[in-house]
């Protein structure tokens, strides 16, 4: 098997998943509980989110623990609305969205929520000069991702931040999941931030949202005591301690990762390059580890197929998104409804290795020749 689709799932560090069985073996109470065990289990989160806060730039008491970054997201998106609702229903978003991001939308505006999305440019960044011309006094929300999933294309998330300055009952919401370990993070000028572990070698089933002290949201989940009264459930301390410790490995050596993925990036695309029939989707300015491409004339779903069955692990769109349909991402930077149905994304980690991409090559070349003829 040759795995380039690291944008949907991560192995998880080995070390992540004995932290996961240390704790749960070590620390057997409920955080809720008045007893030492409970009390122990209790101290033993306040260190771990403690730690996490430092990491993210953020403090203790705005992190929030998910079971990942679609309940996050969903947690912030429908939150937001519903406790601004009095204020105003108009939210901005953008064409790049995961499905988690762009499922409450569509909800939100089945309840008389007025959706706007912002152009995308073809760098594949949003335009801030038609998101200027979108924000209105009632606009409650800007939801935009600070990393295309399909594309790897960075958003401008500081400049964003500036511009609501000057709409202070506007709040943003940036959907982190595939920032985390593939650029710099801050939560400066941002209201709340989601991310997932198993996009960064933790476990599935675990994530976060972190959001500004003092905001205002209306929870998903009411009922039970927890670490937050955003979020009710029994705290799950063996997840967040695996969360924290996978954070913590994937920010170690950043640099000298980031360099391995681009040297791959830069690998594939000069190979890739030679073929007359494909197109790079993904911008220079991307992150290295994502690399969509398209065959011309072959959709996306028959060239994945082929892939498969030599044993090539690739996605078409994000792994959460309809099949059959074009990308979105790939759509809204070329304009090319054909071009989108037959794009496809390579996904790459510092795991990835040469011996596996050479390989790739080989299989893709057979596959090319197969499908274009």
């Amino acid at each position: 098997m040759i795995y380039l689709d690291y944008s949907a799932h991560t192995p998880s560090y080995s070390e992540v998943l004995d932290c996961f069985c240390k704790y749960e073996k070590e620390f057997i109470g409920n955080a809720n509980s008045a007893h030492f065990a409970g009390r122990s289990a209790n101290e033993e989160i306040k260190k771990i989110t403690k730690s996490i806060a430092q990491i993210l730039g953020a403090e203790p008491d705005e992190i929030i623990y998910t079971s990942g970054a679609s309940e996050a997201n969903n947690l912030a998106i429908k939150g937001i609305a519903r406790a601004t609702r009095h204020t105003g229903k108009h939210i901005i978003s953008t064409p790049l969205e995961h499905s988690s991001v762009s499922g409450p939308l569509t909800a939100l505006q089945e309840q008389g929520y007025e959706i706007d999305l912002v152009d995308i440019k073809r760098d594949g960044r949003i335009d801030l000069e038609h998101l200027s011309e979108l924000l209105r006094k009632d606009t409650v929300l800007i939801a935009v991702c600070a990393v295309d999933s399909e594309l790897g294309t960075i958003q401008p998330v500081k400049e964003i931040s500036e511009l609501l300055k000057a709409f202070p009952n506007c709040r943003l919401h940036i959907d982190a999941t595939q920032a985390v370990g593939k650029i710099p993070l801050s939560f400066e000028g941002i209201d709340t931030m989601s991310l997932s572990a198993h996009k960064f070698y933790g476990l599935n089933g675990s994530g976060i949202l972190i959001k500004r002290k003092g905001l205002v949201v209306e929870p998903l989940i009411h009922g039970g005591a927890s670490t937050t009264i955003y979020r009710s459930g029994t705290p799950t301390l063996a997840l967040n301690a695996s969360t924290e410790y996978a954070l913590r490995q994937v920010n170690e050596n950043f640099e000298c990762k980031f360099k391995t993925v681009k040297e791959y990036n830069k690998f594939l695309r000069d190979k890739l390059s030679d073929y007359k029939n494909v197109r790079i989707n993904s911008p220079e300015n991307a992150v290295p580890h994502i690399l969509n491409i398209s065959v011309n004339g072959v959709k996306a779903k028959d060239f994945h197929s082929a892939l498969d069955e030599r044993g090539v692990c690739v996605s078409v769109k994000s792994a959460c998104s309809v099949e059959g349909t074009p990308s979105r991402s790939v759509y809204a930077v070329s304009r090319d409804r054909k071009n989108a149905l037959s794009s496809w994304r390579i996904s790459l980690s510092h795991l990835t290795t040469k011996k596996e991409l050479e390989e790739f090559l080989n299989i893709f070349n057979g596959c090319y020749r197969e499908l274009t003829k």
